[in-house]
């Protein structure tokens, strides 16, 4: 049935392929027909002509006589009919006429069947055809109608051998005849047509439904496709070089739409995660800030000191708060609009300036600050890039001995990039740590973490960060050591002394 649906390809491409060879067949009977026609009438005009020439004129019952004297010399010979017509056998052919057609015009009919007369012309009409023949033009055939409804195909020819001016014969053969064997032609056409069509469609149909077993194979794999069944793939070459060119663009995309949801099934899983932990981490203040809340509206509000207990344990609750907050911001904005607003900018004076704010928040720890001898300049956003080293030399601070810590931060040239490096001999982290530690709210020791206010968030930032700025960053880590990152940016380098 869908085979024979007017919407099927199969159905289309079988009767536009059949309607085109019904229609060229056509055209080839008419031609045939047209032109067959032509030549049988032509062929039997010439065998007309054959005859009259090859025929006496007394068959025809008429006889030249000489001019009168009175007529003078030089005059024109008389044809004149005998007054008995002598019984030539040419005259009994069925299906044929003859007849004399005098210099005035009259016609004469020599035919001696009753059913079969002959065709006359009209006046002019054997008057042009003489003055032809007298100028030994090529004469054609002509079709006319006899009193019988006959129709006939009439030859002429002078009548006089010497192509004098004197009268014409004419004869004639029905058409019928001719009629009958044109259209037993072209009916043997037309059936040997018909059969060449049936046996046609008994091998295209096959062919055809061979041809179209690749594309079949592309509807069926489009059909299994779902969102849980990306994985079919078509074969690259079906040896059909548009069903070939369909099948990889159908593979591209389908390995496209792979990739596009295993990143949105990663990106899901995430957000999911993301979302518990971020929630876990308001909790986490809001619940002691609820807390010394209920412990002051139960009175501890009226002890000094523990109401500046608690309000310096909810200050520092809040600030958590807040800088969660800001952070979850700032990725949210990075997320948005990673592009960001470039400008050149100093990164040797950048870090320069930062230099008195970074020994602050080492406190007693041992700092090393190492910008180089040039200048190192590139298009960056300056203030991000701030954010970039706050977050590495905080992490370091955060994982480092308070008295005995040592931080150091580099600024140098690797090739076409900057390349800013950030150390310290901290407590390290394990290896199976450092796959995650650019992910958000991740964190290698918890609860150190979550001593010093961090929400595993920094790394994530300053990684989003770098990204946008078409860098990269890496870590090397070994536990009870230190750990080193490093930053590379893209790099415009200025040569010369500062």
């Amino acid at each position: 049935m869908r085979f024979a649906a007017p919407s099927s390809l199969r159905y289309q491409l079988l009767s536009r392929t059949l309607l085109l060879l019904a229609a060229l067949l056509l055209l080839i009977g008419v031609l045939q027909y047209v032109l067959m026609k032509d030549f049988v009438y032509e062929n039997k005009a010439n065998t007309l002509g054959a005859q009259l020439l090859s025929m006496p004129m007394d068959w025809f019952g008429v006889s030249v006589s000489k001019p009168d004297d009175r007529e003078g010399k030089g005059a024109a010979p008389r044809m004149e009919p005998p007054k008995q017509r002598p019984q030539a056998p040419v005259f009994y052919q069925p299906g044929m006429s003859f007849a004399f057609v005098g210099n005035d015009g009259v016609v004469d009919d020599l035919t001696d069947n009753p059913e079969l007369a002959s065709p006359q012309l009209t006046a002019l009409q054997y008057a042009d055809i003489k003055a032809e023949l007298l100028s030994r033009k090529s004469i054609s055939y002509r079709i006319a109608t006899d009193i019988n409804g006959h129709e006939q195909l009439v030859v002429l020819r002078l009548a006089d051998p010497r192509n004098r001016a004197a009268g014409m014969v004419q004869a004639g053969a029905e058409t019928a005849s001719l009629q009958k064997l044109l259209f037993t032609q072209l009916a043997i056409f037309i059936s040997l047509a018909v059969l060449a069509l049936a046996a046609g469609l008994s091998l295209y149909l096959p062919l055809l439904r061979k041809t179209l077993t690749p594309l079949s194979r592309v509807v069926q794999a489009a059909s299994d496709t779902d969102a849980g069944n990306l994985d079919i793939r078509l074969p690259a070459h079906q040896g059909q070089l548009e069903i070939d060119r369909l099948s990889e663009a159908f593979n591209g995309m389908l390995a496209r739409l792979e990739l596009s949801f295993e990143a949105e099934r990663r990106t899901t899983d995430r957000m999911r995660r993301f979302i518990a932990d971020a929630s876990h981490e308001l909790r986490t203040p809001l619940t002691s800030i609820h807390g010394f809340i209920e412990v002051l509206q139960r009175g501890a509000a009226v002890s000094p000191e523990q109401l500046n207990r608690a309000l310096a344990s909810m200050g520092l609750e809040s600030r958590r708060i807040n800088k969660l907050v800001e952070d979850l911001l700032t990725l949210v904005k990075l997320d948005q609009a990673p592009k960001l607003v470039l400008a050149p900018v100093r990164l040797d004076l950048l870090i320069t300036e930062m230099e008195p704010q970074l020994r602050l928040l080492a406190g007693s720890r041992s700092v090393q600050i190492e910008t180089g001898g040039n200048p190192v300049t590139g298009r960056y956003h300056a203030d991000k890039l701030k954010q970039i080293v706050l977050n590495l030399f905080l992490n370091a601070v955060q994982h480092t001995d308070s008295d005995t810590g040592s931080i150091s931060l580099s600024l140098g040239v690797s090739g076409s990039h900057t390349q800013l490096t950030v150390s310290d001999n901290g407590t390290g982290i394990a290896a199976e740590h450092i796959p995650h530690l650019f992910e958000r709210f991740y964190r290698s020791e918890s609860s150190r973490t979550r001593k010093s206010g961090g929400a595993g968030l920094g790394l994530s930032i300053t990684k989003s960060i770098v990204d946008a700025h078409n860098g990269s960053i890496d870590v090397a880590s070994e536990p009870g050591v230190g750990t080193q990152f490093r930053v590379l940016l893209p790099l415009e380098i200025t040569q010369g002394k500062k």
